[in-house]
């Protein structure tokens, strides 16, 4: 299976760093239902990231790698976090969730992204950055 189109970029505006640089957005029915589904843990590596726009939980169900995944609110703040969520898994629903961020695993900590953090999503299509 080929990896994720990158769409654009994810960057931690609280700690200065970025998330995802090969960011892939999933915001239509048929890719928000299939994420990351296929997909071997070589197509989604350090730098890879998928963002699901509407978006208040994921599952890893059909998976065959862990992810981290990032619940984000309407004004791009962090609201939750979960590392290391393991195949054949379902994250909590966040109603007060707008969007997710799912990262390779252990990006959230290697990235020290906490609650309350702002993430900067910029899509390359349009330059557009999305608060």
């Amino acid at each position: 299976m080929a990896a994720l189109r990158s769409q654009g970029k994810a960057f931690n505006r609280t700690r200065q760093n970025y998330l995802a640089t090969e960011l892939a957005v999933a915001d239509t029915h048929w890719t928000r239902l299939r994420g990351l589904l296929g997909l071997g843990i070589d197509d989604f590596r350090n730098g890879s990231g998928l963002w699901i726009v509407p978006c208040k939980g994921v599952h890893t169900l059909g998976m065959s790698f862990a992810i981290d995944v990032i619940y984000l609110d309407p004004a791009m703040k962090v609201i939750d976090l979960l590392s290391a969520v393991k195949p054949w898994r379902v994250s909590p629903i966040r109603r007060q969730a707008t969007s997710v961020l799912e990262l390779p695993c252990h990006t959230a900590v290697q990235t020290k992204t906490q609650i309350g953090d702002t993430i900067d999503v910029t899509l390359s299509k349009d330059c557009t950055q999305l608060l």
